[in-house]
């Protein structure tokens, strides 16, 4: 297959009808040969790596006809400009206010044009001929409802690329004061056990977020991302709904880089905020029992404090000992917890 980047495509103005949030800049593409994948990105403030994750598609072979669209969520970091002048064979489409994963996710899929949707987070870089292979394999199974690819961090380390659906008791062993005991602990690594040498393709139940590919048709009949998280459990949400009808797949063979939480990192309240209220939401649907989310959202409120104040001792120690980048760590974890205790309480016992 030719590769779609950089023909020029010819184009007509956007239809009066098109929503505000498509940037002015973006219009409506007609090209002559059929997309075989959409590349959908959803980036907020991270301009610099989203710039490698563009030239790792736009700027090598990746040996498929592609389109690549960007939905910004109201970056303040230049972001949205850098793609408008760096890349211009992208589609952008700007937000006004951040919209959150799963609606901006959905933003780039109803402009799609491709047979398959590849969602990839923008912390990401692609190596040639790697789209070519996941449409390879897609192509010769049908069956396979989403594709996940094995993820390498910067160094070249493993990831987890995929996992056991989470349940309450997973879960509950991240607070500090079920990790403390040990309670759950056989629950939580069972949930993370990952097969790291494993070279097969195998169905899994839950692929990481950070690159999964699903035929476009399969995407709108599962129901799409469901646009009640904001942040967190989304993921997970998807390769349920899909895994009830398709197989859900990983498929080490094809590998890609994923630095992993740099969008989080940088945004630490934001994700404290919006990811307990997901992981809750995700809980509700898989079949959880009220009581269960009742002891759930119990430890949760009472382990933040805890969290606050462990984190509060370590920040002091380490600014005592000198450690001054470490201590900038611990303080913005505090910071990110009391985000959680002012403004995500109550969403997340609203969830």
């Amino acid at each position: 297959m030719s590769q779609l980047s950089p023909l020029t495509p010819t184009c007509t103005p956007p239809d009066e009808g098109r929503p505000p949030s498509v940037a002015s800049a973006a219009l409506v593409c007609h090209l002559g040969e059929p997309i075989d994948v959409s590349v959908c990105i959803v980036n907020w403030n991270c301009r610099e790596v989203l710039r490698g994750c563009l030239e790792s598609l736009l700027r090598q072979p990746q040996g498929v006809r592609l389109e690549v669209i960007v939905v910004d969520n109201a970056s303040s970091d230049g972001a949205a400009e850098m793609v408008e002048r760096e890349f211009p064979d992208a589609l952008l489409v700007r937000n006004r206010v951040n919209h959150g994963f799963a609606r901006a996710n959905n933003q780039a899929a109803r402009l799609a044009r491709g047979r398959y949707l590849f969602f990839l987070n923008n912390d990401t870089l692609v190596p040639p001929g790697a789209l070519r292979r996941l449409i390879a394999f897609a192509d010769a199974h049908p069956e396979i409802g989403l594709i996940g690819p094995r993820l390498r961090n910067g160094e070249g380390k493993l990831q987890f690329s995929y996992r056991r659906r989470p349940t309450v008791a997973t879960l509950l062993h991240r607070t500090t004061l079920f990790r403390w005991t040990g309670l759950f602990r056989r629950a939580y690594r069972r949930g993370r056990r990952h097969d790291a040498e494993l070279d097969a393709p195998r169905p899994v139940e839950v692929l990481m977020g950070a690159a999964m590919l699903l035929p476009r048709e399969v995407f709108f009949r599962c129901g799409a991302w469901d646009e009640g998280y904001t942040f967190g459990g989304e993921d997970m949400d998807l390769c349920a709904r899909v895994g009830r009808q398709h197989a859900v797949v990983y498929l080490p063979a094809v590998e890609i880089t994923h630095y992993g939480r740099m969008s989080t990192r940088q945004h630490l309240s934001y994700t404290a905020e919006h990811i307990p209220a997901g992981f809750v939401r995700f809980l509700r649907k898989s079949g959880s029992s009220p009581t269960a989310l009742l002891v759930y959202k119990l430890a949760i409120s009472l382990d933040a404090p805890l969290q606050w104040l462990a984190k509060g001792a370590q920040y002091l120690w380490r600014r005592a000992l000198g450690r001054h980048d470490k201590a900038a760590k611990s303080l913005l974890a505090m910071r990110a917890v009391a985000q959680f205790l002012r403004r995500g309480l109550v969403p997340f016992w609203k969830a």
